[in-house]
């Protein structure tokens, strides 16, 4: 089987889950046999852009002719068995989809965010989760609250792009959404269920860790909506050292709060922006992790790199981190009380549900698992649509 992989890759300034995810995906394929062609493009092209090729930009979301040519020609070239698409935007665009079924290929979809109907895909705004643009044909509120970038006039473009593609992604020949949450966001836009497949990404076994760790970690971008504000005032609710350490991981518009906590308190330590190998370890020190998502998360992969070492973890009740956590964890709402008592619950229980954590990881998360479903995915589509 030959599959073109398609993603839109983030900054390498703005980590990314997502690009670990589609990087891992296409090693796995190819190990188990499958032929694939990367069809990768990246934001930090936009960095070396002639000023003529800035000037176009903002239309690169509807179309990009440079993708679509290049995407034509590798098509005849190697003619594949189906499209998987991942993330395409700025560079690719959704009509990649249209370009694809000209030379009669499938195309499979997962689905990372709620891009088919948000502007910033985060169902998310100003502190608080917003499904404004739920529903409608054209998403003006995102306009009205510059959801995209901040910007008004990029918002606009953003806004009439999904406007334009809403017809092109219901074209798409199957969804993969990460979690049931996704499932039903695809639902509300229209798309039947008899075209969607719930399946989770894996992650590469990082082997479970030795001995039950101390304290808790929280790693991810310092960004209002992954929680960090939430995790520190939870934290404060209880005394110095109580709850043994608090390491965080990451970079973004929070690191000063990151860093001042940790001058405030014993407990506290912030460690920055670190790589892979790094996490990991982290993780080997810590008995539980903490995923404290104020808006509906869709697949955290910190989540799935804890159980893969057989570390509990703690999550709000938001997006799909409970579907996730399973019975490997604790489930909490996104409230300071709630998850003060969570972090009590979990620093006395994550020694024991150590094990648990790490068998969630063996039987729903692991590449082996994973990747048997999606060639079977890819062999389901690619029959249909040749019929």
């Amino acid at each position: 089987m030959k599959v073109v992989v398609a993603h839109n890759r983030y900054a390498s300034g703005q980590p990314s889950g997502e690009n670990v995810i589609v990087d891992a995906e296409i090693a796995q394929l190819g190990a188990a046999g499958v032929t694939v062609l990367p069809f990768l493009r990246s934001s930090d092209e936009i960095g070396t852009f002639s000023t003529a090729q800035k000037v176009l930009l903002p239309l690169s979301p509807i179309r990009n002719g440079d993708s679509q040519r290049a995407l034509a020609a590798l098509l005849k070239t190697e003619k594949p068995d189906l499209v998987h698409l991942h993330n395409p935007y700025p560079l690719i665009s959704p009509a990649i989809v249209q370009t694809a079924h000209k030379h009669g290929v499938a195309v499979v979809h997962t689905v990372h965010n709620y891009r088919q109907v948000c502007a910033p895909g985060l169902y998310f705004r100003d502190g608080h989760i917003c499904t404004e643009c739920r529903g409608r044909a054209f998403p003006l509120p995102a306009v009205t609250h510059t959801c995209y970038r901040g910007s008004k006039a990029q918002s606009a473009v953003m806004a009439a792009t999904l406007a334009y593609h809403r017809g092109t992604w219901k074209q798409v020949d199957h969804f993969i959404a990460l979690t049931d949450r996704i499932a039903a966001h695809l639902a509300d836009f229209g798309i039947p269920a008899e075209r969607i497949t719930v399946k989770p990404n894996g992650i590469p076994d990082s082997g479970a860790a030795p001995g039950p760790g101390e304290g808790f970690l929280y790693a991810g971008r310092l960004t209002p909506e992954k929680g960090l504000e939430l995790v520190l005032d939870a934290w404060s609710r209880h005394p110095d050292g109580s709850l043994g350490p608090l390491r965080i991981v990451g970079d973004g518009p929070l690191r000063p709060r990151a860093e001042r906590a940790a001058a405030e308190r014993s407990d506290v330590t912030y460690l920055g922006p670190v790589d892979n190998a790094a996490v990991r370890a982290e993780i080997a020190r810590a008995a539980c992790v903490i995923a404290a998502s104020t808006w509906h998360d869709v697949l955290p992969t910190i989540i799935l790199e804890a159980l893969s070492g057989g570390r509990p973890v703690l999550v709000t009740d938001r997006g799909g981190m409970p579907y996730l956590a399973g019975d490997a964890g604790w489930v909490v709402e996104p409230e300071p009380e709630a998850l003060a008592a969570g972090l009590a619950e979990a620093h006395q229980g994550a020694a024991a549900l150590a094990p648990v954590a790490r068998a969630r990881y063996e039987s729903q998360f692991s590449p082996d698992v994973l990747t048997e479903r999606l060639i079977g995915i890819y062999r389901d589509v690619a029959a249909r649509r040749a019929a």
